[in-house]
């Protein structure tokens, strides 16, 4: 079976992230969100049929946007992946509406940047379908930044995607459009939504996506002053900020870590002691120490218990030590697989670092065992 082309980015075992385009564009769309949502997820973006490297052929006249979700699944599929996060643009959000309505148990999360759950009616699509199969993409092409971006901003990798794209599987991604309207499903929507709106967007408003967010229950919408149709090209960062807090990459998801490793009482007695002076670090503990690197799923948290350990006897921190000597056992650790560790890291941290060590986890582990 002929594929959607793609590109992957990414640790293979990290959470997966879809991305969608907008018609007319690649998958260069994202060239500048991408990277960076790659550090914590296995990031696939693709090419809609006739795009960028996508076969025409993929899609025929009369298309439906059930049909490219279709051919997103079939990608996913072909890359084991069960279960996703998406973000989509424009005829990309659309693609992600029709996937949260009709197979919410492929998707984790849901995200939809300058899109609407229709698209102003039949009729343009239908006009502009005839008119890209009779004269072609080039006179569209030379007024994409009019209608993609706001100022004076263009990419003219864009442009020139758009120039080049296949006609008539350009018609058949309108005749999609033209039939999309999923207006009175959106109530079924049940995974976590963000929407992005570009408040210069002349193709689909702020009141397209506040539309969305006021059916789709527990909806977050976000507009993005200064940006038009195309918001990860033009205002990338505020696009990753918004990205971000939705994929649980901030405090909340790291926050939750936190507490089953370390346990309520530790991380309410952290909470207790936190002040304005202290709240941005705490922040930061959350967001990158608990809600990227220990929920990295390469390694278990038996292994990061492990690992963790030995690094705390090497620099001599033994109040830490102490603590994730409780979360080792929390983790699944045994006091002997503990000591074992700990036996390790004389070898290679010194016998007075792992005396020291030894004394601090004995204690621990006779309270925990309450001995003493």
């Amino acid at each position: 079976m002929t594929l959607l082309n793609h590109r992957a980015e990414g640790p293979s075992s990290a959470p997966p992230l879809l991305l969608g385009p907008s018609l007319g564009t690649s998958y260069a769309l994202w060239d500048e969100v991408a990277p960076e949502l790659s550090i914590s997820h296995r990031v696939v973006r693709w090419d809609l049929p006739g795009h960028g490297g996508s076969a025409a052929g993929l899609i025929k006249g009369g298309a439906t946007v059930g049909d490219l979700a279709g051919l997103v699944l079939a990608l996913a599929d072909s890359l084991g992946i069960e279960r996703f996060g998406y973000a989509g643009v424009s005829l990309g959000g659309a693609v992600g509406l029709h996937l949260a309505v009709h197979h919410p148990e492929r998707l984790s999360s849901l995200a939809v940047i300058c899109s609407s759950a229709h698209f102003n009616g039949s009729r343009p699509w239908e006009e502009r379908a005839a008119l890209v199969r009779r004269e072609g993409l080039a006179a569209l092409a030379e007024n994409a930044d009019a209608r993609w971006f706001a100022g004076d901003f263009t990419v003219p990798r864009l442009v020139r995607d758009h120039r080049d794209a296949d006609p008539e599987a350009y018609a058949a991604c309108c005749d999609a459009l033209a039939a999309f309207d999923l207006r009175d499903r959106l109530a079924e929507i049940a995974v976590p939504t963000l929407l992005v709106a570009g408040r210069e967007d002349p193709a689909t408003p702020p009141s397209h996506l506040r539309e969305i967010a006021d059916a789709v229950p527990g909806a977050t919408l976000v507009e993005l002053a200064g940006a038009s149709h195309l918001a990860p090209a033009q205002c990338p960062e505020a696009v990753l900020t918004a990205l971000r807090a939705h994929l649980g990459q901030g405090a909340s998801r790291g926050m939750a870590v936190r507490r089953e490793v370390l346990g309520d009482a530790h991380v309410d007695r952290a909470q207790d002691r936190q002040t304005p002076f202290t709240a941005r670090f705490q922040d930061f503990i959350s967001r990158y120490a608990w809600g990227e690197i220990w929920t990295d799923p390469t390694l278990s948290r038996r292994e990061r218990s492990m690992i963790t350990l030995t690094a705390l006897v090497a620099h001599g921190h033994y109040d830490e030590l102490a603590m994730h000597v409780r979360a080792a056992r929390r983790n699944g650790l045994t006091p002997e697989e503990i000591g074992a560790v700990l036996l390790q890291t004389a070898v290679y941290c010194g016998v007075p670092a792992a005396n020291s060590a030894f004394a601090t986890a004995q204690r621990v582990l006779a309270e925990e065992d309450g001995t003493s």
